[in-house]
């Protein structure tokens, strides 16, 4: 067995979550304790009674920007889809691109809005790396307000094969999104609503926010059998200087930091790799697998992960491989909903 497949597991598709619960709060929740080796069953709607006075809850405010394109070929008439990644000061766009037939610079894509109101028009410049294009649009104008117009909300594709109703506007956002820059939500967070961080700040448990923008990186697949052989992928994030002290005194009070999500473990993480949490702004490309110890992060909120990913690893270098493994297979057996509308464990 190579070092990724002891990171591979069944799971029945039925199981993938197709849509969100009517409330975000409902979400189950396993409760996995690394100090007992224990493994307990509530709901997401249960923290306020599971978390304590003093300990902070660190969300991810990114804002997911309706980064999926959907269109025709002028040229052929053939479907055409694309994932907007980036754009430059000259207003050139750098889309992810896939259809069938090849492309050709100066082709032209028709790009229709999901509910068929808007359109634009994608002029192909040049082919870039892994599939992606450097585009114009016609007309020119801001990145986001033209993706406000005709852009679609980028679900994953085990999601409805990525195709958005009208529902997803909404729910595949957090509550406390602020930030705009994400092409996938950070789905932890989308567990909260305003009146569950009533109760909690009520509780005395604190909260805070750190910014990761999601990138397509997250959805690549591992593909070499060594993980110190993985080239992982660069996310931007940024823990603010004062986060930074807030966090450091939460700690020495005795309180954990609780990290919804596995970017804002990343986060975190990231501003800890001098020794001790400080002020973080830039791109990281940290891998956390074994044998990393964790330098910022006391507990973790997260939701099931695909086999075979980072994100799987992360979380059980995080609970432990044993522990997290039996997990995943009670999580299994007592058929959570997985994935970015599914339910959440939180390790103590």
């Amino acid at each position: 067995m190579s070092e990724l497949d002891h990171y591979d597991y069944h799971l029945p598709r039925e199981l993938i979550a197709q849509h969100p619960l009517p409330c975000r709060s409902d979400a189950r929740l396993l409760v996995v304790r690394r100090d007992e080796q224990s493994i307990d069953h509530g709901y997401v709607r249960d923290l306020p009674a599971i978390l304590n006075p003093g300990d902070c809850l660190v969300f991810n405010d990114t804002k997911v920007i309706p980064a999926r394109l959907v269109g025709r070929r002028e040229r052929t008439g053939a479907r055409w889809s694309g994932l907007f990644l980036a754009a430059d000061e000259h207003g050139v766009w750098q889309v992810l691109s896939k259809t069938r037939g090849k492309l050709e610079p100066g082709e032209a894509i028709n790009v229709i809005s999901w509910d068929t109101r808007h359109s634009l028009v994608l002029r192909l410049v040049a082919k870039l790396d892994d599939g992606a294009w450097a585009v114009l649009p016609e007309p020119e104008g801001q990145p986001h307000e033209l993706l406000a117009q005709v852009g679609r909300v980028p679900l994953p594709p085990y999601i409805r094969d990525g195709e958005m109703v009208e529902e997803d506007v909404d729910r595949y956002q957090t509550v406390f999104a602020s930030e705009p820059g994400a092409v996938a939500a950070p789905t932890a967070g989308l567990h909260f609503t305003p009146e569950l961080l009533a109760q909690l700040k009520k509780r005395g448990v604190l909260e805070d926010f750190v910014t990761l923008h999601v990138g397509i990186g997250t959805f690549r697949p591992i593909t070499v059998e060594r993980l110190a052989d993985h080239p992982m992928h660069s996310e931007w994030c940024s823990v603010g200087k004062k986060l930074a002290l807030r966090l450091r005194s939460a700690k020495a009070k005795g309180g954990r930091i609780v990290a919804v999500g596995t970017t804002v473990a990343r986060s975190l993480e990231s501003a800890a790799e001098g020794g001790e949490l400080a002020e973080y702004s830039g791109d990281t490309t940290l891998f956390i697998r074994p044998p990393y110890q964790f330098r910022a992060v006391d507990a973790l909120l997260t939701n099931f992960h695909l086999p075979k990913s980072t994100l799987l690893i992360l979380v059980r270098t995080f609970g432990g491989d044993s522990l997290i493994a039996r997990a995943y297979e009670q999580a299994i057996r007592e058929r959570y909903r997985f994935y970015s509308y599914g339910d959440a464990m939180l390790i103590l």
